[in-house]
């Protein structure tokens, strides 16, 4: 194995590293926090075709060698990445197993009666706006936030009261700027925000997610552990709004530094779904997902990776593969004919999700950019600072302006 690449876990040039970890190989070793060395898959295709190999696992306890030998260290600061149980992390039958007690809650016709309240709190969110006194405005935290979290939190039934706490430590699960103790302090508390929610719940039950999957627990424990249910939790509430969040942070901001793009949208030559799916390829959401393993010796692109190892997947990277998109992948463009991205995932993980934050986008954005037609930047596109994450691919902030001065 060559030389690993040290990832920076401050994320703070996601694009730029990926490009540099591409240029390396497809596939080449990377060390991350805690000194963890995984290879990093960075192209497309091979990248497309780890994730829908069966020989490709997400569980630590079965199938990495280094975890399974107690090598990797106990404060490891991704350690909820990979220790936490439900589907994430699941392999094979108890994959199924988990997936199909969730998928329910996410069919195309579930996901459309949605729509409604995702247009209320949209349009609700952009009367606040317009209230502001005039000045700088932050479109993440008054608009690409609210709307993936009040959609989710409704969908499982979460406390007002919960989701400021909620909020805190869930952007300290994908805060891997994190030393090892913050990252300790941070996932206990996650754990037991999930446990008073679930004895809540049991308590009170209510018409949401979270009573479902309690009840399916307690009725037919073989059917979900208690360990499984609050990672169950942790993992739908969690995911469930960060690449949402993600996406319309970054198409927003792609829009406004792209004026020739912006005009093409504006006279209805291309559609908000083009613009959204060019945004997830040219920023994928998540830039990098720890982890997966080797179940056996698999050649990829001439490099073999060994039995146990771990794989690192290069969503960022792969968004901008040139053998797939060309010399020009880096350049954002919604007309671009050949749109094909991995930011959802692929194969049997791909994101249950993924119809939800394309629906919550398509209303969400058109809506926006009707109501502000002048909308632009507050600060330099320079001047943007990424979230302190390698995983999480968004800004810290989103200044803008919402009408001219």
């Amino acid at each position: 194995m060559d030389h690993p690449y040290v990832i920076d876990p401050s994320g703070s040039d996601i694009q730029g590293e990926a490009a540099k970890i591409r240029a390396r190989g497809t596939v080449t070793p990377v060390e991350l926090p805690g000194g963890v060395v995984a290879w990093a898959v960075t192209g497309h295709e091979p990248l497309k075709r780890l994730l829908a190999d069966p020989r490709v696992s997400k569980d630590p306890d079965l199938h990495w060698t280094k975890w399974i030998g107690n090598e990797v260290p106990g404060d490891w600061p991704l350690d909820s990445w990979v220790s936490v149980r439900n589907m994430f992390t699941a392999y094979g039958e108890d994959h199924r197993r988990l997936r199909s007690l969730v998928s329910r809650a996410f069919t195309p016709r579930r996901t459309e009666a949605l729509r409604p309240r995702i247009e209320e709190i949209t349009h609700d969110l952009l009367d606040r706006l317009a209230a502001l006194p005039p000045g700088p405005a932050d479109l993440r935290e008054g608009f690409a936030y609210p709307i993936p979290i009040e959609v989710i939190c409704r969908l499982f039934g979460i406390p007002d009261g919960t989701r400021p706490a909620l909020r805190r430590v869930v952007d300290g699960v994908f805060n891997t700027a994190l030393g090892p103790a913050d990252s300790a302090a941070n996932q206990r508390e996650l754990y037991e925000i999930m446990e008073d929610l679930v004895a809540a719940k049991r308590a009170a039950p209510g018409d949401d997610l979270a009573s479902v999957l309690i009840a399916a627990r307690d009725d037919d424990g073989s059917r979900l552990s208690e360990p499984e249910l609050v990672g169950t939790l942790i993992l739908m509430i969690s995911a469930g709004h960060e690449t949402t969040v993600n996406l319309l942070d970054h198409a927003i901001a792609a829009v406004l530094t792209h004026p020739g793009q912006r005009a093409l949208v504006r006279a209805g030559s291309v559609p908000w779904s083009e613009v959204i799916e060019e945004a997830l390829r040219w920023q994928a959401p998540v830039a990098n997902l720890p982890l997966r393993y080797a179940v056996e010796d698999i050649e990829v692109d001439g490099v073999t990776i060994a039995k146990g190892e771990a794989i690192l997947a290069g969503y960022a990277a792969a968004g901008r593969d040139p053998a797939l998109h060309g010399d020009d992948a880096d350049r954002f463009d919604a007309t671009r004919p050949g749109k094909e991205h991995l930011a959802f995932g692929h194969g049997a993980h791909f994101c249950l999700g993924a119809p939800l934050a394309r629906l919550e986008a398509r209303v969400a954005l058109p809506a926006l950019f009707e109501r502000f037609p002048d909308l632009a930047l507050a600060v330099g596109p320079d001047e943007l600072r990424p979230v302190e994450s390698f995983i999480s691919n968004g800004h810290r902030a989103l200044p803008v302006l919402l009408r001219p001065a």
